[in-house]
């Protein structure tokens, strides 16, 4: 994954304030709240000691479980946060988009051009898309590893109101790190309306969307890099791979 450094760059920027929640504390608290759910009433000053010993006891006993309960609330914050943005997530700018129209399971990709292990996830992608007839995956672009990142990510949108969103997709990633020039001669190798798209780049339309797709960033989970891949609210962060992303779709279309 990317450096955070970068995110917070262009996140103060465009002036987005990240949050960061206390998993460990916020874990140790819900482990104790759970172990004493079960008290019919507040209990004695000494009752509640007594308790409050257990608890710690139990945990430096068994340590194994704080990251347990760390990753199970992370779970359950990506979940929350999937289903009260599930539309703004899954619904495509354009053709950024590839699979199934009407797809039961739909993969989504935070990416950026100047991301090294999302180009690496290309061909995973690729294959996801050529194995399974029934997944949709939709890309969202987030431009925070640099000036040549929102070049591209601009140019890229321009490109998806033609329809041509995958192609140039591909093309950019395999140029090599995004620049004005580079990706200038990717859409010129492009059947396109290139005075349209010098129009389109600049345009309040692809203005608004990379800001959407931040702040989608930003609700889904403060700390998000590129690549982060979300599928049916599982989160994966980085080159995870085929198979890794393969069993996610799989997990998901059992809850369909």
């Amino acid at each position: 994954m990317m450096p955070m450094t970068k995110i917070k760059t262009f996140m103060q920027r465009h002036r987005r304030t990240a949050v960061t929640i206390g998993a460990g504390s916020a874990a140790l608290v819900g482990i104790a709240a759970a172990l004493s759910l079960h008290r019919p009433a507040a209990p004695a000053p000494a009752d509640k000691a007594a308790i409050e010993m257990v608890v710690r006891d139990y945990i430096l006993a068994h340590p194994e479980i704080i990251p347990q309960a760390i990753d199970k609330l992370r779970e359950r914050q990506n979940q929350d946060a999937y289903a009260g943005n599930k539309a703004a997530l899954e619904t495509p700018f354009a053709s950024a988009w590839a699979g199934a129209p009407d797809g039961d399971v739909t993969l989504v990709m935070f990416s950026d051009y100047a991301c090294g292990y999302c180009r690496s996830s290309l061909p995973d992608i690729d294959r996801l898309i050529a194995d399974d007839p029934k997944l949709k995956v939709v890309w969202r672009e987030i431009p925070i590893l640099g000036p040549g990142s929102e070049i591209a990510a601009k140019a890229s949108l321009a490109a998806a109101q033609q329809g041509a969103y995958r192609t140039f997709h591909e093309r950019m990633f395999a140029a090599g790190p995004p620049s004005t020039d580079k990706v200038s001669a990717v859409l010129r190798t492009m059947k396109l309306d290139y005075a349209r798209i010098q129009r389109d780049v600049d345009s309040a339309g692809v203005s608004a969307e990379l800001r959407r797709n931040i702040e989608l960033a930003q609700r889904i989970d403060p700390s998000l890099a590129t690549p982060t891949f979300v599928v049916n609210g599982h989160m994966m962060k980085g080159a995870v791979g085929y198979d890794a992303l393969k069993e996610a779709i799989a997990e998901a279309r059992k809850r369909v």
